[in-house]
């Protein structure tokens, strides 16, 4: 007999609710420990199917629950609100939702990262916020120096030597003084985590094939590369590039309703925010380089300007990635000196021992002025073919709005 056993758990509990022969029965409350819900797994049979929600610690009970049943699934939470409305909201109803859900055939699953994956998110994730935070102590030390009417610092960045002896220097009250020697040594600190962090990623990625194949495309670098792995996992699990486009949220958003035309608005930004945000970035930077990207980038700009144009190229880079991936192919375009020069970093940032002496390896071609000039000339090429493959091309005009209804015979 089949029976499903639904979830709806909390940072403290979990309340647990059987499915069975089309019945929900309440079976109260398990807490969430490991002991209690390795308790709890003793008590289910093999067959049983056990539902929970994507929440912080849906993982850590999908690994203390999977040996003693058939399978643990774990359901989008935002779909699962989206198809199931209840007038009365509890723990029992929500678990007793996701049973029926899943018994019906109707739960919107996700996809479960294997451990290396889910290790190599939160790595990920715990960079995302280090740089984020920052980030933030960076402009609030440019705040301070903005209340004050003090200039542009004249070095290219504030918080290296240069520009912290320029910053010491200036007339600010005391008060202000203290903070921003608080926030330059918390910069500090975040700067030794973040070594850290980049340490450990690149250990990781060192025997990635997937990772050393993102890093042929301009403007993709390890953090970029290894947070891109980190969200995709399995590339076989997206059975098209606008399957991946819109797991990123970088499809547009399509509101539609009856015989009238389709409109496209903003970007849905429903997916991983972090990955996407590692995109736009990439994006800015292969915009800069001469290429087929930054000929689209261009193309795009003109009539959409700059950030709607970022977007695009991130979206443009989303699928190549996928194209990449699936076919198990290098970037076309990439620059072999400037690939075997992030390669070369990627080792030295995992620890690598550095080369001495008269051996030199594939790197040391990009500090040579001549060959990076060959390559930025073909590159440049490439990017004059897809500006003569786009120059005929001409934008749709818009469709007329039907002034009329049509009547049964197909006529005005």
């Amino acid at each position: 007999m089949r029976r499903i056993i639904g979830m709806d758990i909390h940072r403290t509990f979990g309340e647990v609710v059987f499915w069975e022969d089309g019945r929900l029965r309440p079976a109260g409350r398990v807490d969430m420990t490991h002991t209690a819900l390795e308790g709890f797994g003793k008590s289910l049979q093999r067959i049983d199917e056990v539902v929970i929600e994507a929440t912080g610690n849906c993982m850590a009970v999908s690994r203390v629950l999977s040996p003693f049943v058939k399978r643990v699934v774990i359901a989008n939470p935002l779909q699962v609100k989206a198809i199931a409305h209840a007038h009365v909201k509890t723990d029992k109803v929500d678990a007793g939702t996701l049973a029926s859900l899943y018994a019906a055939g109707y739960l919107p699953e996700i996809w479960t990262p294997d451990a290396a994956t889910e290790r190599l998110r939160r790595l990920i994730a715990r960079r995302y916020q280090v740089v984020r935070h920052r980030t933030r102590i960076k402009n609030e030390v440019h705040a301070i120096l903005h209340a004050h009417l003090i200039p542009k610092c004249p070095h290219a960045d504030l918080f290296n030597g240069r520009g912290r002896d320029w910053l010491a220097h200036q007339p600010v009250p005391d008060d202000e003084r203290n903070a921003i020697e608080r926030h330059v040594r918390e910069l500090d600190r975040l700067a030794e985590d973040l070594t850290i962090l980049d340490r450990e990623i690149a250990t990781n990625s060192l025997d990635d094939g997937s990772v050393r194949r993102l890093l042929t495309i301009t403007g993709v670098n390890l953090a970029v590369a290894a947070g891109l792995m980190a969200a995709i996992g399995d590339i076989t699990r997206f059975k098209s590039p606008q399957k991946l486009v819109s797991y990123l949220g970088l499809n547009p958003r399509v509101h539609q309703s009856g015989l009238g035309a389709a409109h496209h608005g903003r970007i849905s930004k429903v997916g991983r925010s972090h990955a996407r945000a590692m995109l736009v970035e990439a994006a800015w930077a292969a915009a800069k380089t001469p290429g087929p990207l930054h000929a689209f980038f261009v193309r795009i700009r003109a009539r959409r300007g700059h950030q709607v144009a970022a977007v695009a190229v991130a979206r443009k880079l989303t699928v190549l990635c996928w194209h990449l991936l699936t076919n198990e192919e290098d970037y076309l375009w990439a620059r072999p000196s400037l690939v075997a020069h992030k390669m070369r970093g990627m080792e030295l940032q995992a620890g690598r021992a550095q080369k001495k002496g008269n051996t030199r390896g594939p790197a040391y071609a990009y500090n040579i002025k001549q060959l990076r000039d060959q390559e930025m000339h073909v590159a440049e090429q490439a990017q004059r073919r897809y500006e003569h493959f786009v120059e005929a091309w001409r934008p749709r005009p818009p469709k007329e709005k039907a002034r009329g209804r049509l009547n049964p015979a197909g006529h005005r």
